[in-house]
């Protein structure tokens, strides 16, 4: 691979492909540390937690802002010090190579915002 996952965009994703299987999100998910594959290896999931609410609340704005653009929308629950961040590409019903490159990038908006996870 000649690029690491976090220096990627992700790229359109209109459907008509099939999702990854659960041996190339296995491999995927070894450049995505602290990620778990949950529901079959059709959706990607972690648990952040923070110091205080106002620092769970930064982290879930950032990962809005790169969400709206990069065109590739998580479902986000948060509360004081703690956020649950979950990729899947709806339009596939599972995972995609966008799902793992936003979650590399969520890690990197965590630690910023001193998350652990």
């Amino acid at each position: 691979m000649s690029e690491d996952l976090a220096s990627q965009s992700c790229t359109p994703c209109r459907g008509g492909i099939p999702p990854l299987t659960p041996d190339e999100a296995e491999a995927l998910l070894q450049q995505a540390p602290g990620w778990n594959l949950e529901d079959g290896a059709t959706r990607l999931e972690r648990r952040f937690t923070f110091g205080n609410f106002a620092q769970a609340l930064a982290f879930v704005n950032g990962v809005g802002q790169l969400a709206e653009a990069q065109g590739h929308h998580p479902e986000i629950s948060f509360g004081w010090g703690h956020a649950t961040v979950s990729w899947r590409t709806k339009k596939i019903k599972g995972l995609h190579r966008n799902d793992f490159i936003m979650a590399v990038k969520t890690s990197e908006i965590a630690a910023g915002q001193g998350g652990a996870g």
